[in-house]
């Protein structure tokens, strides 16, 4: 045989091997096992080798996470939520330790709770006199009064002696039932019947009002003011969220408090 005839049929025999090779990879890609043969350095797996099937993680997983971090936020939430209101309520309230006092006195806002507290700490010991605020006289006041009609008491006047307690006085203001205008008239009259300590009884959302407003009208003047709101005050600041009133009291308070801080912010 010839050289050339060798080396034709060396060829026919590597394009043979090559042509039956790419037929099997054929085969093996329509069973999934590879890619097709023109991919073969890129795409084919090992024939040797099963294929791994990739895990996935389960759809509801994320929705699992999601639903337990919620779940988390309103326990923390509503846990934090109460504490903060309570500060917020008693940010308004002053509650001082009383002791025995010349007189006790009465703010006008404070109604009828302020007259059972009086009358509590009549009873008590502390003192045995009590002055509530009243409005100056009108002109139809003093023309009943010229024609010998008695002055009308007002209601806290009528509760006190209802409750036992004969001994008030009057004192009266120059803008009745505002806490100014109380605490414009308690230091005068103060210094003209001699008072060297007074219980003021306040309506609890206004005790911390109260107190502020008193430390600026007395500085200068002997007598002592103890600030003591009436327990009988229909604001609970461990609950005024609960109620309409509350959160109105609560509200109305903070924005009194927070304008006596803007208008006098160096008073104590």
């Amino acid at each position: 045989m010839s050289a050339f005839a060798c080396i034709t049929d060396s060829g026919r025999a590597e394009r043979y091997v090559q042509k039956s090779a790419n037929t099997g990879l054929d085969i093996l890609a329509e069973h999934g096992r590879c890619s097709p043969a023109g991919d073969i350095a890129l795409s084919c797996n090992n024939p040797m080798k099963p294929t791994m099937m990739i895990s996935r993680r389960p759809r509801w997983a994320p929705i699992l996470v999601v639903v337990t971090l919620t779940a988390f936020a309103i326990v923390a939430v509503r846990s934090l939520r109460e504490p903060v209101l309570r500060a917020a309520g008693w940010a308004l309230v002053v509650n001082e330790p009383v002791a025995s006092a010349d007189i006790i006195v009465i703010s006008l806002d404070s109604g009828g709770a302020g007259a059972l507290e009086a009358a509590d700490l009549v009873q008590s010991g502390i003192s045995k006199r009590v002055a509530v605020f009243m409005d100056p006289p009108s002109p139809e006041d003093h023309e009943f009064i010229r024609r010998g009609l008695p002055d009308e008491e007002t209601s806290q006047i009528r509760q006190l002696r209802s409750l036992g307690v004969t001994d008030v006085v009057r004192i009266s203001t120059i803008e009745g039932g505002s806490t100014e205008g109380e605490g414009q008239a308690l230091p005068p009259w103060c210094d003209e019947h001699q008072i060297q300590s007074v219980v003021f009884v306040p309506d609890k959302d206004h005790s911390r009002r109260v107190r502020r407003v008193l430390d600026r009208v007395m500085k200068g003047h002997s007598t002592r003011v103890t600030v003591r709101p009436t327990r009988y005050s229909n604001f609970d600041p461990d609950r005024w969220w609960e109620t309409r009133r509350g959160v109105g009291a609560e509200i109305v308070g903070l924005q009194k408090l927070l304008l006596d801080v803007v208008l006098h912010p160096m008073s104590f």
